[in-house]
């Protein structure tokens, strides 16, 4: 249990995929004031290991988008359907989306074989 908890359930009941939000408005919502950090963009970054706040908004299925630490506002906007995620349908299907990604951007040239020895003598360098 987080004590940014509170986000989760509030981005749970709303009933928006984009919920813009001023700072002010989560500090009601957690009853107390957000960390002196809130003041740098990197500390709304989406990643997991980012900080626990960040964590919550994510479980709630948002990712937090247009931040502008200068008038202190920003806006969560939906990221997957709404609802829990489990068992089957929390399973990717199909290869990972990265495959393939790198396609065309190798090439080996004629006569290469690739399963030779780099150097046929590197056995003699280890005795």
């Amino acid at each position: 249990m987080s004590k940014y908890d509170p986000i989760e359930r509030f981005l749970n009941a709303q009933p928006g995929d984009r919920i813009p939000v001023r700072f002010s408005d989560l500090e009601a919502v957690l009853g107390f004031n957000l960390p002196a950090s809130k003041r740098y963009p990197a500390w709304w970054s989406n990643s997991p290991t980012n900080n626990p706040m960040t964590r919550t908004w994510l479980r709630a299925g948002y990712m937090t988008e247009q931040v502008d630490t200068t008038s202190e506002r920003l806006v969560f906007r939906r990221s997957r359907p709404r609802g829990p995620v489990s068992g089957a349908s929390a399973q990717r299907s199909g290869p990972f989306p990265g495959y393939g990604a790198m396609k065309g951007t190798l090439r080996v040239a004629d006569g290469v074989d690739l399963s030779a020895p780099a150097d046929p003598n590197w056995s003699e360098v280890f005795k």
